[in-house]
């Protein structure tokens, strides 16, 4: 299978990837990550650039299609090549077809490991309370919702609790933050209220977009929590610096 690692994961959280990689191969899967990958095309396409997304799309298309499935720890990225891609290309008389092959095949870790693997994680050891963050993508779109809870019950000595309001966006949403960054920081703060009142010892989600954007809006308020992608945790790799922080801040 071919893993899409993502350019967040690729640029600022590789862990993520490594992670995603002991857990495909603790399931069974004999992984391979083409070169040739680049971004999903999302931040183009959701901001009508759909010449660019289009090119993006084809890239994609050339270096996976070869795979029996593809797999990525993002429901964002993954929701882009699953559902956008055909829609994108659908009048495209040469990439239609391999759109829609490639979005049949492609799926999202959590959802991939829990309902196409059955696979039952390693066992992992990691002490506190933690909470959830379901982004918007992987819960609207490609429907993740219990899959990383029911992976995260088998981590010895985690509890999970969860917060108000866990399915509201966190503000981040690519490119909205850019665009109206006084919501997205109010966006943020309600999160993180919500985190606060669950008194977690850590955030957990599976899009790094999200947990990016609350680690550093966390970082500025002065939060204790520590942020980690749920595939870190289930890889047994929560002894990492959580993200936005660095070795002296734990």
């Amino acid at each position: 299978m071919g893993l899409f690692v993502t350019c967040l994961v690729n640029l600022y959280r590789p862990s993520v990837g490594m992670a995603s990689v002991r857990l495909l191969e603790d399931a069974g899967c004999e992984i391979s990550v083409p070169q040739t990958q680049v971004c999903c095309g999302q931040p183009a396409y959701n901001s009508g650039d759909n010449a660019s997304a289009s090119a993006i799309a084809r890239q994609v298309i050339a270096g996976f299609e070869s795979y029996d499935y593809v797999v990525g720890p993002s429901g964002s990225c993954m929701a882009t090549i699953r559902c956008e891609y055909p829609k994108l290309l659908a009048d495209d008389p040469l990439w239609s077809a391999r759109a829609e092959k490639l979005a049949e095949k492609s799926y999202e870790l959590f959802d991939f490991l829990t309902n196409v693997m059955h696979a039952a994680p390693q066992p992992v050891l990691c002490k506190g309370t933690a909470t959830y963050h379901d982004s918007c993508s992987g819960l609207r779109t490609l429907k993740i919702k219990e899959q990383p809870r029911q992976l995260l019950a088998s981590v010895q000595g985690l509890q999970l609790t969860e917060m108000q309001d866990a399915e509201t966006c966190c503000g981040f949403g690519g490119t909205f933050c850019v665009k109206y960054p006084a919501v997205s920081v109010k966006m943020a703060d309600d999160k993180l209220a919500n985190i606060a009142a669950t008194n977690a010892d850590y955030l957990l989600g599976g899009d790094l977009g999200c947990l990016l954007n609350l680690a550093g809006r966390m970082t500025r308020t002065g939060s204790p929590v520590k942020v980690y992608h749920a595939a870190e945790v289930l890889a047994g790799m929560s002894d990492l610096p959580a993200i936005g922080r660095g070795i002296d801040d734990e």
